[in-house]
């Protein structure tokens, strides 16, 4: 029973001390800078105005793809190594999960039903540590473990589910982020044929759901590039609430179930200029109302 315990509280350790190089490169052991910036660790974010079911006039829910490979989405993509000045957007998300400052929910719906462990979302990532064993030329079974390595790269979209509504007491259309999902993509190889041709094909994994406002401290405490300028204190949470990002829809509520662009839409093209028209309705609402 002792040994069990002793045993438990290793591995424990160890998974601590993993989860703590994901996401943290090595240490400065000199101030690297002219001053320690600390200001964006102190920082609240904006609270939310308050509404009441009565103040809204008009409420439609949104689903949109965030591609971090558009360049004015840059400052979520980027940085894709570790690095102890800047975190990415998922560096950041996997940091405060290590930490348990957020919790992160499972991608069989996006209503945050069930919540995920640090290891289900490393499984996610296919870097968990692996036990490979060998044999030696003196015949004999040799056992090692390799240890797992996120591919930071990879998670290169954002799922994103958000509410706009017309508040009448303030006569004017307004957007909240409810909850945001990487999307990992990835080419998983195949093998086909009697010479084992090796062919690959592209798969998008969504990683895990979080719950915005209960992420929001995690993210007005984590600095993002923005420009030229270091010092500029501009938050995750900022670039989210300021909407500094480029997006399409890809799902509006309707009377079909919520079905999503792509079901009814043969060709890509088809698809975004859908969305288009879904943007510029979604836009126009509130234009739409001071006509006379």
């Amino acid at each position: 029973m002792k040994k069990t315990i002793l045993l438990t509280a290793f591995l424990l350790l160890l998974s601590l001390s993993y989860a703590q190089q994901v996401t943290t490169g090595k240490k400065s052991l000199v101030l690297d800078g002219v001053v320690k910036m600390e200001q964006i660790e102190e920082r609240e974010p904006l609270p939310y105005p308050a509404i009441n079911e009565s103040d809204i006039f008009k409420y439609i829910r949104v689903w949109r793809v965030l591609d971090l490979r558009e360049r004015l989405n840059y400052p979520l993509y980027y940085p894709i190594e570790l690095s102890q000045k800047r975190k990415s957007f998922i560096q950041a998300l996997v940091g405060a999960l290590e930490q348990d400052k957020i919790k992160v929910y499972d991608t069989g719906d996006d209503e945050f039903t069930a919540e995920m462990s640090l290891n289900d979302v490393l499984a996610k990532f296919d870097a968990e540590d692996r036990t490979i064993t060998r044999r030696t030329l003196d015949d004999r079974d040799t056992t090692y473990t390799v240890q797992g390595e996120i591919n930071w790269r990879e998670v290169q979209e954002l799922l994103i589910k958000e509410d706009w509504y017309f508040d009448k007491r303030r006569s004017r259309l307004q957007v909240r982020i409810i909850g945001i999902c990487p999307v990992r993509v990835y080419a998983r190889e195949l093998r086909t044929g009697e010479e084992e041709e090796i062919e690959s094909e592209l798969l998008k994994r969504p990683l895990f759901w979080i719950y915005y406002p209960d992420a929001r401290k995690v993210l007005a405490n984590t600095a993002c590039f923005i420009n030229e300028n270091e010092l500029a204190i501009f938050s995750f949470d900022d670039l989210f609430q300021n909407r500094r990002f480029t997006s399409y829809i890809s799902a509006m509520s309707n009377a079909q179930g919520n079905r999503r662009v792509l079901s009814y839409t043969r060709t890509g093209k088809e698809a975004l200029l859908e969305s288009r028209q879904l943007e510029n309705e979604l836009m126009n609402f509130e234009s739409d109302l001071w006509e006379w």
